[in-house]
C-alpha cells in the first residue's frame, strides 16, 4: 500500500499560502484569505508595481481622509445650521438661493485658479497637494463659525467657504493625479487610481460611521471649536507626513538647486530619497531666477546676450529683478536644466556630460520638465 505523500505549509513574503509535497517538493499556492482582501485594494502585483514610497503615502493618506471626514461632518452640521435648518423663521426658498450663491462663487474662483496656476500644478504636486488641505480645513472653520454670524456676514463667510473648498477640489485633484503617474511603474496608472479610490471609499465610510456617534455627543460652541480644531491638526499633520514620504524623481527648481550645490560643493549627485528628506514643503527661498513668461521686448535681450549664448538653446539675461532665462525654440528638458544650473554657477559651469550620466544612475528623470511653473515662452533667433 502506497503511503499519502506529507504535505508542509509556510508562507512567503506576498503573503501567499505554499503548500509542499514533502516527497516531490512540488509547489501549489492557495492565496490566503487577508491577502485576497488586500488585492481589492492594492494594485496588482503590489509592492513590485509601485514605487517604494507609494506604501508610507497611502497610510498617512488614509490616517488624514479619516479625519477630514469626521470633521467635515461637524462642518456639514454647522452649515445646515446657516441655512436655516431647525429654525421656524428661515425658509427653503432662502436656503436654495444661499446654496446657488455658494456654489456659483465656487465654481468661478476654480475657473480663475485652474487659469492663473494651472501649469504650476504638476511641477510643484507636493506643495499644492497640502495647500489643498489647508484650504479645505479653512473652508470648515468658516463652516463651524457660519451658524454665529449675523445675516450679510454669515452669507459672506459661506461663499468664502465655498471658495475654498472649489480651490481645494482643482488643487487637490491635480496633484494627486501627477502623485498617481509618479506611483505607478508598469504602466498601471489607471489601475492605481481606481484601486486609490476604492480606499477613499473604505475610509470614508469608516469616518462617516465613526462620525454619526461623534457627532450625536459633541455639542455646544466650546466642544465643537475644540473637537474642530483637534481634528484639523491632526487631519494636516498626516498629510504634511503624506507629501514629505513622496520621493519625486522630477526636477522642479528647488530640487534641481538642491542636487547642483551639493554637486558643486562635493562632486557628489545627490538621489531623489536623498532630496526628499532635506525639501521644504512650503516655504522654500528660491534663487532669484526665473524663466521668462512673456516674450522679451524691444531691446531686452541685447547683441551682446546673443552672442555670449550661441551655442547653446538658451539665453540668460541679467535685469534688475533678477536673471531671466529665454529658451529657444526647440529647447529640450535638458536645456532648461542647463540654464538654470549656468544661472546658478555662471556660464564657466563645471557640470559636463558626466554629470548627466551620474544624474540618470542616480535615479532622476531627466525626460519630463518640471522647471517651467508658467507659460512655455520660446524664442527664435536668426
Amino acid at each position: 500500500m502506497t503511503a499519502l505523500p506529507k504535505l508542509v505549509s509556510a508562507s512567503d513574503e506576498s503573503g501567499v499560502l505554499c503548500i509542499y509535497d514533502d516527497d516531490s517538493k512540488t509547489k501549489v499556492k492557495h492565496r490566503s484569505y487577508a491577502r485576497e482582501l488586500l488585492d481589492v485594494f492594492l494594485p496588482a502585483g503590489y509592492p513590485h508595481t509601485v514605487t517604494p514610497d507609494y506604501t508610507p503615502y497611502q497610510i498617512y493618506d488614509s490616517l488624514q481622509a479619516f479625519s477630514s471626514t469626521i470633521a467635515g461632518l461637524l462642518s456639514s452640521r454647522a452649515v445646515l445650521q446657516g441655512f436655516g435648518v431647525g429654525d421656524a423663521a428661515s425658509s427653503a426658498t432662502g436656503a436654495v438661493l444661499l446654496t446657488v450663491l455658494q456654489e456659483s462663487t465656487g465654481r468661478l474662483a476654480t475657473i480663475l485658479f485652474a487659469h492663473r496656476l494651472g501649469q504650476a500644478i504638476e511641477p510643484e504636486c507636493k506643495y499644492y497637494r497640502f495647500l489643498a488641505d489647508i484650504l479645505n480645513d479653512s473652508a470648515l472653520f468658516l463652516d463651524v463659525l457660519s451658524p454665529a454670524l449675523p445675516g450679510p456676514a454669515k452669507v459672506i463667510a459661506l461663499c468664502m467657504s465655498g471658495v475654498l473648498r472649489a480651490l481645494c477640489g482643482v488643487s487637490g485633484m491635480s496633484a494627486k493625479a501627477s502623485l498617481s503617474a509618479h506611483f505607478a511603474r508598469s504602466g498601471n496608472l489607471a489601475e492605481l487610481n481606481a484601486k486609490d479610490g476604492s480606499q477613499e471609499t473604505v475610509i470614508s465610510l469608516l469616518g462617516m460611521l465613526v462620525g454619526s456617534v461623534f457627532v450625536r455627543f459633541v455639542q455646544g460652541w466650546f466642544a465643537v471649536w475644540l473637537w474642530t480644531a483637534t481634528l484639523v491638526c491632526l487631519h494636516l499633520w498626516t498629510n504634511y507626513q503624506a507629501v514629505r514620504s513622496v520621493q519625486m524623481r522630477t526636477l522642479n527648481k528647488q530640487r534641481a538647486t538642491m542636487v547642483i550645490a551639493e554637486f558643486l560643493r562635493s562632486g557628489r549627485v545627490l538621489r531623489p530619497d536623498h532630496v526628499a528628506a532635506k525639501e521644504r514643503i512650503l516655504r522654500w527661498k528660491a534663487p532669484n531666477i526665473d524663466y521668462a513668461r512673456i516674450h522679451p521686448a524691444i531691446g531686452e535681450i541685447t547683441t551682446t546676450d546673443l552672442l555670449a549664448f550661441q551655442h547653446t538653446r538658451y539665453v540668460i539675461v541679467n535685469g534688475r529683478k533678477g536673471q531671466k532665462i529665454y529658451l529657444k525654440k526647440g529647447a529640450t528638458t535638458i536645456d532648461a536644466l542647463e540654464a538654470w544650473i549656468t544661472a546658478l554657477d555662471g556660464p564657466r559651469s563645471t557640470v559636463n556630460e558626466d554629470f548627466w550620466k551620474a544624474m540618470a544612475s542616480a535615479g532622476w528623470d531627466l525626460e519630463t520638465g518640471a522647471m517651467e511653473t508658467g507659460p512655455a515662452v520660446r524664442i527664435v533667433v536668426e
